[in-house]
């Protein structure tokens, strides 16, 4: 069951959160610990049954995901991202996932969504140049996921694709050294003149549409939510996470600490009462925004009901509010953490203050882009953007 998951990730967590000062230094998750999540079956939630994963209820994936966010927030964000793509590519021509799956159902796959290379049309496909930058966890990988947009004879563009391509295909450009979210390893992909097939290049026009070439293949209701509303909550949920681990260590320091200059235990504090109320009920609120609306549309694709655009378009909104949220809680503890937060050392609320900040600059944390959005449904004009 999808839940024994859940469990086993409750239990790995101590190890990981022991782990988060090493994933730090090395820039990258340790490969222990992506062995470990994987011997969980964490990265098959939402795999495709028909190649050996759970397509499990994604409630149950976004809260593995925040459990292990809570113990490492460069683990939580790259087992996030990486948790996810079992689902896109879920979305593919059943080919395309047969190369992927079929001699290893336990390979893992990264991304970078951002059409930053050049996509030229060949005979029965693409030719695939380019760097594409910020790819979490890849070298954990053995396929990735790359967006481009795909022009017309005159090269104008007229439509944005993700192009599936394996390991040996592609090169990693190791570049990746923040103030947060160090551990993710997120990396540049290099792409030098690759051939990809016609059935490894997806459309977000049919995956906006929810009329995918997997659809025939798998008919789990988890396949018939929208790209947006997946992918956004992917990146919120490890950042809530963050936010409820820093909340736990801070509560538990604070009961230790003293402020010299106040001759006061901080717990005695009132004023930090009040800041503690306020971030846990921020924390609170964002998890639950994200898992009411996951559940409501998860609860629709169960009885094949369509999603209506209302729905779509507040999950975007919740989303970057729930991120909003969670960041807000984090400064609100950092700015009481005292100055002995602010050394460097494994202090796990300036870890986290850095992770969350950091992971609040992803293009799917864009609040005025999702917010303008559910103005534009709440009000009945045509949308300025396509992708919720």
């Amino acid at each position: 069951m999808a839940e024994d998951v859940l469990a086993a990730i409750r239990a790995l967590a101590p190890t990981l959160r022991e782990r988060a000062a090493e994933a730090e230094t090395l820039r990258r998750v340790p490969d222990t610990s992506i062995k470990e999540l994987e011997d969980t079956g964490f990265f098959q939630l939402l795999q495709p049954k028909a190649f050996g994963g759970r397509a499990a209820d994604p409630l149950v994936f976004y809260s593995a995901v925040k459990e292990i966010a809570k113990a490492c927030g460069s683990t939580g964000w790259v087992a996030s991202v990486v948790g996810v793509h079992p689902w896109h590519v879920g979305l593919y021509d059943p080919r395309a996932q047969q190369e992927v799956w079929g001699q290893d159902p336990k390979t893992r796959i990264a991304s970078s969504y951002a059409p930053t290379g050049t996509a030229t049309p060949a005979d029965g496909g693409f030719r695939l140049s380019g760097r594409w930058h910020f790819s979490s966890g890849c070298d954990h990988a053995q396929w990735v996921l790359l967006g481009c947009l795909v022009p017309d004879a005159e090269g104008n563009p007229v439509d944005m694709r993700t192009f599936l391509i394996p390991r040996t295909e592609y090169r990693i450009d190791d570049v990746w050294d923040t103030v947060g979210l160090r551990g993710t390893g997120s990396n540049d992909i290099v792409v030098e003149d690759v051939f990809v097939p016609d059935h490894r290049a997806l459309s977000f026009g049919p995956v906006t549409a929810l009329k995918t070439p997997g659809h025939e293949l798998n008919h789990e209701p988890l396949y018939r939510l929208p790209y947006a509303g997946v992918f956004t909550t992917t990146i919120s949920t490890p950042i809530v996470g963050i936010a409820e681990g820093a909340y736990d260590s801070y509560v538990e320091a604070t009961k230790q600490r003293f402020r010299v200059s106040y001759g006061q235990k901080v717990a005695e504090d009132p004023f930090a009462q009040v800041r503690i109320a306020r971030a846990a009920s921020d924390i609170d609120a964002a998890w639950l925004q994200l898992t009411r609306n996951i559940g409501a549309m998860y609860a629709l694709a169960e009885r094949g009901e369509e999603l209506p655009t209302e729905l779509r378009t507040r999950t975007r909104r919740d989303q970057v509010i729930a991120t909003e949220r969670a960041v807000a809680a984090l400064d609100l503890l950092m700015e009481n953490a005292g100055g002995n937060a602010m050394r460097t050392g494994p202090n796990p609320v300036q870890r986290a203050w850095r992770d969350a900040h950091t992971g609040r600059g992803h293009a799917a944390n864009d609040p005025e882009r999702a917010l303008l959005l559910f103005g534009q449904a709440a009000l009945g004009l045509v949308f300025q953007d396509t992708m919720f």
